[in-house]
């Protein structure tokens, strides 16, 4: 008999009665007792044994907490939650508690989930399972220095999750959802294919409709990148380990202007890489630009339509066309002008284009990664690989001539998310 096949005959669901209290708000300080690569990104203070709240469930293998209250509804892809489950193996599910501890590629069916790190965690050596509500908008879920199958204690790793209500959006049951990682040791267990901790099929990050269809990837699932989670964010290169995202409407972010994919930031700038299964469907990304940008497909489909943002400077930009024979290194003006809140479609699928003439007096800021929001179409659905390479200018105490301008061209390089996004 498999390790794995007795891990799945001994599993029996642990359902331990646990009161959440729902306390004032409390500070977020750190507790002592950490000790992460970056202790900062975890949030603390919130009593009980180890400041992050009660217990979950004792130490097991595969088991999962009672139902819980969640202190708000959530809309999760058009499904209302007031409850959720722990699950020891680094996800909450909402339907039914999962002991499955090798990740599965998502989506999985009928089974919606939040992953923060779904791997083969194992509290019987070391570490624990803790859930919090600092305050009644708040829900916090910590995995505190949790080990490997078979109760491996020489890798610990520590994370959390963050469900955060947004009433002020306008929308009952919009929410945020924070990862948040101050230190990833390992990403496999021993009956995952594992050895030391590493190898095998290591752990997946991200969310699932349990549609079939809906769900959005973390970089790095499922290899051994995935460690890179701890040390990478889409919010702030000040925030290494903190991972957000907006389900408005029940929607994941690019469904809509309002709620863009953000990239991950990174020390040259930004990149995509997204699944597209609505070929004909606006997929909303968000660059950092300041005069201009370029989009490059380096795999996947290309592009059929653009559009471009409204309210930036006086709302029209200049398409320019790829000169360099399909290298996408040069770009000259196509004559064609392009007006903002107008989808425009390309004549033929396009590999790479260029946007110009966004003016230096709008003002946008490339260290915002808000300030550019696009919707690109596709020509098929595929796995698209892309970068936005923003350009900009530098500007005095007199605005350059276009023709005297030096513009700098800021190469976006590294992880990318993975996301799949239906009606």
């Amino acid at each position: 008999m498999t390790v794995s096949t007795q891990k799945n005959n001994a599993f029996t669901h642990f359902c331990q009665n646990i009161a959440i209290g729902f306390v004032g708000l409390m500070s977020l300080g750190l507790s002592a007792e950490v000790s992460l690569a970056n202790p900062s990104v975890i949030l603390n203070g919130f009593g009980g044994p180890a400041g992050f709240g009660e217990l979950s469930q004792g130490p097991n293998d595969d088991q999962s907490s009672s139902r819980l209250n969640l202190p708000f509804n959530i809309d999760f892809f058009g499904g209302d939650f007031s409850t959720f489950f722990v699950n020891n193996n680094g996800n909450l599910t909402f339907v039914n508690p999962l002991g499955q501890f090798t990740p599965s590629p998502f989506p999985i069916t009928n089974q919606p989930m939040i992953a923060p790190y779904w791997g083969d965690v194992d509290t019987r050596g070391t570490g624990a399972v803790y859930v919090a509500s600092p305050n009644q908008s708040t829900a916090v879920v910590t995995w505190d220095r949790v080990g490997y199958y078979n109760s491996r204690t020489n890798l610990l790793n520590t994370f959390q999750v963050v469900l955060r209500d947004r009433p002020d959006t306008g929308l009952d049951g919009n929410f945020d959802i924070e990862f948040r990682y101050g230190q990833l040791q390992w990403t496999t267990g021993d009956a995952s294919g594992g050895s030391g901790g590493l190898g095998g099929t290591p752990a997946q990050a991200g969310f699932d409709a349990g549609d079939g269809i809906n769900f959005f990837t973390l970089p790095g699932s499922r290899t051994s990148e995935v460690l890179n989670l701890a040390n990478t964010s889409n919010v702030s290169l000040d925030t290494p380990g903190l991972w957000s995202f907006a389900i408005r409407n029940g929607e994941t972010p690019g469904s809509n202007p309002e709620n863009p994919l953000l990239p991950v930031i990174i020390e040259d700038g930004f990149q995509f890489d997204f699944n597209i299964t609505e070929p004909d469907r606006p997929f909303f990304i968000d660059p950092d630009v300041a005069v201009g940008y370029n989009y490059i497909v380096d795999s996947g489909p290309n592009m059929t339509s653009v559009l471009l943002p409204t309210g930036i400077g006086d709302g029209f930009y200049e398409l320019w066309s790829d000169s360099s024979g399909g290298n996408c290194t040069d770009f000259v003006s196509s004559g064609t002008t392009l007006t903002g809140g107008t989808t425009f479609n390309f004549a033929s699928p396009l590999r790479c284009f260029s946007v110009r003439g966004i003016e230096t007096s709008a003002g946008l800021d490339p260290t915002n990664p808000l300030a550019f929001v696009t919707g690109l179409t596709f020509e098929s659905a595929g796995l698209v690989s892309m970068r936005q390479i923003p350009i900009t200018v530098f500007v005095t105490t007199q605005v350059p001539e276009p023709t005297t301008s030096a513009f700098i061209y800021a190469g976006l390089m590294g992880l990318g998310l993975l996301a799949r996004k239906a009606k």
